[in-house]
């Protein structure tokens, strides 16, 4: 709102008069700016229908611990929540790490939380086989390479792509897609079917998200008797909650507080079973940053059709 400028050669009493003016004037402005609506970015980790009661239960929680009106939103792919946190749009997001490096790169968004699952806020990534491959090691695998058929998941995927291809990357074996020493590389789309492709003998490996993988297992989808595990990636941490560039260090606080306290476990399950939100930050990503940058997944016209919609895509 544009404030009057008076004249230096007013009476006293005027100015007095206008600075209590001016003071109700910024009042007011505060009382709205308090009252602004905090926007919350969400890519969903299961079908809109499967989460719609746990994020209604979110949007209570959140509105009642900041005193403010919340309102979370479903955007419909990595890239438009990417967007709206670079412009301001929205004050905090959720969504896969490799999106959030892109967010990080472009605009400076900043990881402020995450979800522990299992009581770990981190998952890895598999390579996994048949149990009677002749392989029990991923150097044994390597030895025959030019044999193996290997399978990723998504080329947007950290867990299912950009951490395994950099330990294949590195070893000499995998370049790009159209550059390796395996007999065949396919990309399948999704972790559970990397999981039947490696199960049928389609292929003789894939890489594939331990979190999912476990959950594949727990819900009947899959049987553990099918697989062999050649390799786990270092510590990869789960999907990141990030708030933009410039937000304040007291509005931090406050919506890690927020989620911290949140106990319901039906806001909870709908976040890859999580047992509890904890703090993060940028430096727990940093990690998947030369994988990501190595295979060009920071750019973001690669990134443009990451439109995943489940946790079987970008984890």
């Amino acid at each position: 709102m544009n404030k009057k400028v008076y004249p230096v050669l007013l009476s006293a009493a005027f100015l007095a008069a206008c600075g209590s003016g001016e003071q109700e004037e910024n009042t007011s402005s505060g009382n709205e700016a308090e009252e602004e609506i905090y926007e919350v970015a969400i890519i969903p980790s299961q079908s809109i229908g499967e989460m719609e009661e746990g994020l209604g239960l979110l949007e209570e929680s959140l509105a009642e611990s900041l005193d403010r009106e919340v309102e979370i939103t479903h955007y419909p792919s990595y890239n438009a929540v990417v967007e709206a946190l670079n412009f301001g749009h929205v004050d905090l997001a959720y969504f896969g790490p490799v999106t959030y490096l892109i967010a990080y790169e472009q605009s400076g968004a900043e990881a402020v939380l995450t979800q522990e699952i299992d009581g770990e806020p981190y998952y890895h990534s598999y390579i996994i086989t048949q149990p009677d491959a002749p392989w029990e090691t991923l150097d044994e695998l390597q030895e025959d390479v030019e044999e193996v058929d290997f399978a990723f998941g998504s080329q947007s995927s950290t867990s299912g792509f950009a951490v395994p291809g950099f330990e294949l990357y590195e070893r000499g074996v995998y370049e790009d897609e159209s550059t390796y020493d395996f007999n065949e590389v396919r990309f399948t789309g999704s972790h559970d079917i990397t999981a039947n492709v490696v199960a049928n003998g389609d292929v003789d490996a894939g890489a594939i998200d331990s979190a999912i993988y476990n959950a594949l297992i727990d819900d009947g989808m899959i049987d553990e008797d099918n697989y062999k595990i050649l390799w786990e990636s270092d510590q990869i941490y789960q999907y990141p909650w990030a708030v933009p560039d410039g937000t304040d260090e007291e509005t931090i606080e406050e919506v890690q507080q927020a989620f911290i306290e949140i106990e319901d476990e039906r806001i909870l399950q709908i976040f890859g079973g999580a047992s509890a939100f904890v703090e993060a930050s940028h430096e727990e990503y940093e990690s998947i940053m030369e994988a990501a940058r190595t295979f060009g997944l920071l750019d973001p016209e690669e990134e443009d059709s990451e439109a995943e919609n489940d946790t079987d895509d970008e984890e």
